[in-house]
């Protein structure tokens, strides 16, 4: 890990899926930087307001939303490449034993 400078884009691999829940939040969080993974949440967003249903109770406007979409999950063998910044290094640094990760 600190052989990377930061603007390296590096590829990362879960090699076994966390089992604390702050850990599992952690490589998804991680897993959210990479460039496909934030497109797929920025048009899942996109088309949750598209859907929004609106309706009449009591006279009055409610809202019923979607669940957010769940585009990541930290399990076994998913892979995904990011930038690597000198902020992440902590949170590497807390699942390094989860990940696998390597120059791209």
């Amino acid at each position: 890990m600190t052989t990377f400078k930061p603007g390296q884009t590096v590829k990362c691999i879960v090699l076994a899926t966390p089992r604390t829940t702050d850990r599992k939040q952690t490589v998804e969080r991680l897993m959210r930087l990479d460039p496909e993974n934030r497109k797929a949440l920025r048009r899942a967003q996109t088309k949750r307001a598209q859907r929004i249903n609106i309706y009449n109770r009591g006279n009055r406007d409610w809202v019923s939303r979607e669940k957010s979409a769940r585009v990541v999950m930290a399990k076994k063998g998913a892979t995904w490449t990011m930038r690597y910044s000198l902020d992440l290094a902590n949170d590497i640094k807390a699942v390094e034993k989860y990940l696998k990760i390597e120059a791209a």
